[in-house]
């Protein structure tokens, strides 16, 4: 069968940063399916690869990715969409879902995390909040019951936006008015030994008020960072602050222990004409130099000698997201397998991946019905949400305002 040159992925290089192959033991992917010109999941494979992650988070339990993923090493993060929350604390049907979706493809998938639901406690929506932490608990009790709690962790990611203060890193705190929902939820955490999940995104500080936030401490270039007064810690880049502000709102509410790691984070290559900084030399600066860090094995100046565990957002540009054009425009790869840009790594030896025409349209994920859901998966990062995400910087903007009024080095 003849497919058109136009879906051949001619070559796939194998990368490597300063002359030398990352260190991948931290690196993470987010791999989304809100598209209709994606590749098959096996040719997926060698793309991750690539780019030197050997973590992938899906937007659900697709099966197609799970079963082609088996036997490669790489770890993977599912999810429950939000929709489904309610039915989840149900412990018969948290049973089945866990059977299905996770204990099927076990062990030949390497299946480490489910994450329950999404950025719900700044939905403002009671009924998904309320049974965020019971839906939580049903799927830990399932995995208990079937011996898989020790090697699958249960958690939910949460928007910035759960933050009502963040300057300095050292006086992060939660808002006041989620303390008493999100105090059980890390009471879980700490009870089951699973990790807080923030998604976190700079490029939303710089958008909003390009002209005080200074790029280069948005995109980890060199400059002269900001001091914590406090702590009296020197920060380089916007999201190490934003990381140890997070751990401070953690300690604050007595749970400094916890890990934090970034379900979230990127920059998008291409926007709208009010999307400032949306282009692919940012996305570049801000996801290799993301790379170099995560790969040096660098932690924040808070946690120094704890790991970097981010996901990057996103494997993929989708052409069906909704929102503005950033939106479709946050992948290291175009749906042909090309680079969207070089990330600043020479190629090296090339290896020769043939991609078949994409399908006519988005394959959905298993559902906890068993039925397929019809847009690839629950809209996650969605334009109404990013909104929510970027609420969660407005205090650091107003730190970057005192940053040019001297707050510096």
């Amino acid at each position: 069968m003849e497919f058109s040159r136009l879906h051949y992925f001619t070559s796939l290089v194998f990368l490597f940063i300063s002359g030398f192959v990352l260190r991948v033991s931290s690196v993470g992917i987010n791999y989304g399916q809100i598209a209709n010109n994606l590749p098959t999941p096996e040719n997926v494979i060698p793309l991750v690869k690539s780019i030197g992650a050997t973590k992938v988070k899906l937007y659900d339990a697709d099966p197609k990715v799970l079963k082609a993923f088996a036997n490669t090493g790489v770890e993977f993060i599912v999810c429950l969409g939000n929709e489904y929350l309610s039915k989840m604390k149900d412990p018969d049907k948290a049973a089945a879902w866990v059977k299905q979706n996770v204990q099927a493809y076990l062990p030949a998938t390497k299946i480490t995390c489910i994450t329950v639901g999404n950025e719900i406690l700044t939905f403002n929506d009671t009924s998904l909040s309320g049974s965020l932490l019971p839906a939580m608990e049903s799927v830990h009790t399932a995995l208990v019951n079937l011996g898989l709690d020790k090697q699958v962790a249960v958690t939910t990611a949460h928007s910035l936006a759960v933050l009502e203060n963040s300057y300095p890193p050292s006086a992060g705190a939660f808002r006041k008015d989620l303390v008493n929902s999100i105090t059980p939820i890390l009471d879980f955490h700490s009870k089951t030994g699973s990790p807080f999940l923030i998604n976190a995104y700079p490029y939303f500080a710089y958008k909003g008020n390009p002209k005080q936030v200074p790029l280069d401490f948005v995109l980890f270039q060199p400059n002269q960072g900001i001091l914590d007064p406090s702590s009296n810690l020197h920060y380089e880049n916007m999201l190490f602050a934003q990381i140890d502000a997070v751990y401070s709102a953690l300690g604050s509410v007595g749970y400094k222990k916890l890990a934090v790691h970034i379900s979230e984070t990127g920059w998008p290559s291409k926007g709208d004409g009010d999307e400032a900084g949306a282009t692919p030399d940012n996305a570049k600066k801000y996801n290799g130099n993301l790379i170099k860090l995560i790969s040096s094995k660098k932690g924040t100046p808070m946690k120094p000698n704890c790991d970097l565990n981010i996901y990057v957002f996103a494997l993929f540009n989708e052409n069906m997201k909704p929102g503005p054009t950033s939106e479709r425009n946050y992948g290291l790869f175009k749906p042909d397998g090309t680079p969207v840009y070089a990330l600043g790594i020479n190629s090296s030896t090339n290896t020769t991946v043939s991609l078949p025409s994409p399908p006519a349209s988005p394959v959905g994920p298993a559902t906890p019905d068993g039925s397929t859901s019809s847009n690839g998966y629950l809209s996650i990062s969605s334009a109404p949400e990013r909104k929510v995400d970027y609420g969660g910087v407005g205090a650091f903007m107003i730190t970057l305002v005192m940053i040019i009024n001297n707050v510096v080095l």
